[in-house]
């Protein structure tokens, strides 16, 4: 399917750009976000004279990302869970409770924006930890899983 980006969307392209995808990912993830429409001669003309409004959009929400990425930078979150005796957790620390763990201490981020590379964590110490966001920023934070018995 031929569709017409709204904003930049990784690894496929930058707002205005005509590009060529499986229609599932057209019809089930891109249309329905608001990522991209239809590339139709009606939606081209469209795109076109708006363009001016929808790159200004883009730049505003690059700025409060990266204000916020300021903000955010350094931030570290404790998170307590019951732990063995070798620092292993009973359980996991995952991306949901270090995203409720930034809303403790105000910092309201989307569970899906925080980037573990490795999984989630399963033991005792401290990791550094990316949140995306926006597709060209990151924060980095780091997480303190404590023990408790």
């Amino acid at each position: 399917m031929q569709i017409i980006l709204m904003e930049k969307v990784v690894n496929l392209g930058d707002l205005g750009d005509l590009v060529k995808v499986k229609d599932g990912y057209a019809r089930n993830f891109l249309i329905p976000h608001g990522k991209a429409k239809r590339a139709t001669p009606a939606t081209m003309k469209e795109f076109e004279g708006r363009r001016a409004e929808l790159e200004k959009l883009a730049a505003d929400r690059l700025l409060a990302a990266q204000a916020f990425a300021a903000k955010l930078e350094g931030v570290l979150v404790t998170v307590a869970r019951k732990a063995g005796v070798d620092g292993r957790l009973f359980g996991s620390v995952t991306n949901h409770d270090v995203a409720d763990g930034l809303k403790a201490l105000g910092f309201d981020v989307e569970k899906s924006d925080i980037r573990m590379p490795m999984g989630p964590l399963k033991t005792v110490g401290e990791s550094s930890l990316e949140i995306a966001l926006h597709t060209d920023v990151l924060a980095s934070i780091k997480v303190a899983v404590v023990g408790e018995q």
